[in-house]
């Protein structure tokens, strides 16, 4: 086999070794990525799960500085977390013997203010309590002043300002919202209402102290994807590389279809790559579950898009695909 001469040891252990199975797909979708890239394509990357809290943005930050990502689409909580590890990663609480734990381990957890992802323990006063603290007066900035905003532009004022600066607690070229921040990366945020922080906001609308219409909402998202896609999708087209399913994934990939059917855009072309990471079983109508072709009926994909579906873990494997790209 011919090795990349260009690449460095990461890639050229993957290129060696990862020659069937999943580890091949995953070697065949990164160079299909590569490949998107070259002609000149644009790349969207959704993030479902908790990857902020497995530290992708060690990765993840480089492929935004490199230009090579266009545009996220991520949870509330993949949002949120990034900068929680931020500004509190030494109060973490990594529990490794988690599988073994009793409701009552969980239940001291809890009463130590610690909310636990697998294996780590995000620190309630340290992560939650210390940005929320900060991101109040920016919401309430807007409130006052009749202003609205979506949700990630509310972090990124916040990051820009220097604010949490103070807090720093890992090197800050690892946090993959910074490096967002800093290129005003697009981000899109479906449902996050459903993160700490849209709770937070949420008590407050309550409490009658900030409207809820200061916060954008998911569908002004997607109006706002569709001019996105629209005057991005001429030549080589948009790739969407898909980690892991749910809302991150299901929310901007119905902008084609949407498009196309109901605003009647027929020459709207389709996402031109896909990649799916996934460890969901194919069946029981799940949409993190169902394979590429699937996508076809729906009028997302082409017959002649490329496809890729990594059926493993996506904390193992991204991080590998994004290190082929980077050429490490």
């Amino acid at each position: 086999m011919m090795m990349s001469t260009t690449k460095g040891p990461i890639s050229q252990f993957i290129e060696k070794n990862y020659l069937h199975f999943n580890a091949a797909a995953l070697v065949d979708a990164a160079k299909g990525y590569e490949t998107h890239l070259l002609e000149g394509g644009k790349m969207m990357v959704t993030l479902a799960g908790a990857m902020s809290t497995a530290e992708l943005g060690i990765s993840l930050a480089e492929m935004i500085r490199q230009d090579k990502i266009d545009i996220i689409s991520c949870t509330g909580a993949n949002l949120e977390e990034d900068i929680m590890n931020l500004v509190a990663h030494s109060h973490y609480k990594r529990v490794p013997n988690y599988r073994d734990l009793s409701p009552q381990d969980e239940w001291d957890l809890l009463e130590n203010h610690y909310n636990r992802v697998t294996d780590t323990c995000i620190p309630e006063e340290e992560a939650f309590r210390r940005l929320q603290k900060h991101i109040h007066k920016i919401w309430k900035d807007a409130d006052d002043s009749g202003e609205r905003y979506f949700p990630h532009e509310y972090m990124y004022k916040i990051l820009l300002s220097g604010e949490l600066e103070q807090y720093y607690e890992i090197d800050p070229k690892n946090s993959w919202m910074l490096a967002a921040a800093e290129k005003n990366l697009p981000i899109v945020v479906p449902g996050w209402e459903d993160s700490t922080m849209g709770n937070i906001f949420a008590s407050y609308v309550i409490k009658g102290e900030i409207k809820a219409s200061t916060m954008k909402s998911g569908i002004e998202y997607m109006a706002w994807l569709a001019d996105w896609y629209v005057k991005n999708s001429s030549g080589k087209g948009i790739g969407f590389f898909q980690i892991g399913g749910g809302i991150a994934g299901d929310f901007p990939i119905c902008v084609v279809p949407m498009l196309y059917q109901d605003m009647e855009m027929e020459e709207i072309p389709f996402w031109s790559y896909f990649c799916q990471i996934s460890d969901s079983t194919t069946s029981y109508g799940s949409y993190s579950g169902a394979v590429p072709n699937e996508k076809i009926t729906w009028g997302k994909l082409d017959i002649h898009t490329p496809k890729f579906i990594v059926e493993s873990d996506a904390t193992i494997v991204a991080p590998l695909i994004f290190a082929w790209i980077l050429g490490q």
